[in-house]
């Protein structure tokens, strides 16, 4: 499982002209789901997410959750991070999961996100959507469940 994780001054994600999921201060989240990927990576990832430092203390440093300063996450379905384009023009998404498993642990990943405490909106799972955010910082983090980054 992979996210790029932002964090934000605000964020909206609308499909269809319709608002879907909308936050203040918080976190972005782009999610991939990989073919292989299980509900232990959503958990994984989930709890990484919610105890990521990536907030100011009161020294300026980043040393606060999203948790630890009442934020919340939008969490947006982005199989393209599986997107491998080292041999070609056109990205190959074969590691990415198939649409079932994909929504339903990135259904799981949204649950485990939830019971820790945090605040969570959504996109929709394979909807064109239009993501709005203010990039806070700009602080930007790659997680992965395999930890290869």
């Amino acid at each position: 499982m992979r996210a790029v994780i932002q964090r934000v001054a605000r964020a909206c994600c609308r499909v269809g002209g319709n608002t879907t999921g909308e936050i203040g201060p918080g976190l972005v989240v782009l999610l991939g789901v990989g073919r292989n990927d299980t509900e232990r990576d959503a958990a994984y990832l989930a709890e990484k997410t919610a105890t990521l430092r990536i907030f100011a203390d009161e020294q300026g440093k980043m040393n606060r959750s999203v948790l630890d300063v009442g934020g919340a996450v939008l969490v947006v379905s982005q199989f393209t991070l599986y997107g491998d384009a080292r041999g070609q023009r056109r990205p190959s998404f074969v590691q990415a999961a198939p649409p079932e498993s994909g929504k339903r642990l990135y259904e799981e990943y949204v649950r485990a996100l939830a019971a820790l405490g945090v605040p969570v909106q959504t996109g929709v799972f394979q909807a064109q959507m239009q993501v709005e955010l203010i990039n806070d910082g700009p602080v930007t983090i790659l997680l992965d469940s395999e930890k290869t980054f």
